[in-house]
C-alpha cells in the first residue's frame, strides 16, 4: 500500500516537473523570468517629433522584423537591423550622429539602445512605433507585402512593384 502511495506521488511530481519545464521561458515557480531594467530613456511624442524635424541630425536603428515593419509602418529613413543581429553588425552602424532605436512599443528598442550604448554610440533613446501612433504620431512608412505568386503565375499586375520596398523585398 505504502508502495503504491508513494508511486502515484513520484508520477504526480514527475508530471507537475514536466509541465513546468516545458512553458518556454519559466523560472522555477512557472514564472517568466524579469527582464533587467532598461536604462534606455524612451522618447515621448513630442520629444521624438523634435529630433524627426531635422532627421540629417539623428540616425533611427529600426530593430524589428521587416513584417513587423510593413504591417505596422515605420519611418522615412531608417537603419534595419533586428535585435537578434545588432551585436553582430555594430561595425556597421555610422557613429557620425546620436542614435534613436525602434521597435513596437519601445520594450526591444531600449535593450538595443543600451547594447548601442554600451558598444560607445551616443543613443538619445527608444521609441515604439506602434505606441507613437496610437498617440496621435504619423507614420511615414507603411509598405504592403504583395501575395506571393504561384511558380509559373502568369497574369501578374503591373503595378506589383510599385509596392515593394526599394531594393528588393524586406
Amino acid at each position: 500500500m505504502m508502495l503504491k502511495k508513494f508511486a502515484a506521488l513520484a508520477l504526480l511530481s514527475t508530471a507537475a516537473f514536466a509541465q513546468q519545464a516545458a512553458t518556454p521561458g519559466a523560472g522555477a515557480n512557472g514564472a517568466r523570468p524579469q527582464r533587467a531594467p532598461v536604462r534606455a530613456k524612451t522618447l515621448t511624442n513630442a520629444e521624438f517629433d523634435g529630433y524627426l524635424a531635422h532627421p540629417e541630425q539623428v540616425l533611427l536603428v529600426d530593430v524589428r522584423r521587416p513584417d513587423e515593419v510593413s504591417t505596422i509602418g515605420g519611418f522615412p529613413v531608417y537603419l534595419s537591423i533586428q535585435i537578434k543581429d545588432l551585436k553582430a553588425h555594430l561595425a556597421e552602424i555610422p557613429r557620425d550622429r546620436p542614435i534613436i532605436t525602434v521597435s513596437n512599443h519601445a520594450a526591444r528598442a531600449g535593450s538595443a539602445a543600451d547594447t548601442l550604448s554600451d558598444a560607445g554610440f551616443k543613443v538619445i533613446g527608444a521609441v515604439g512605433a506602434d505606441t507613437y501612433q496610437k498617440d496621435g504620431g504619423k507614420l511615414a512608412v507603411k509598405i504592403p507585402v504583395p501575395p506571393a505568386q504561384p511558380a509559373g503565375a502568369q497574369g501578374a499586375t503591373a503595378g506589383a512593384e510599385a509596392h515593394a520596398a526599394p531594393g528588393g523585398a524586406n
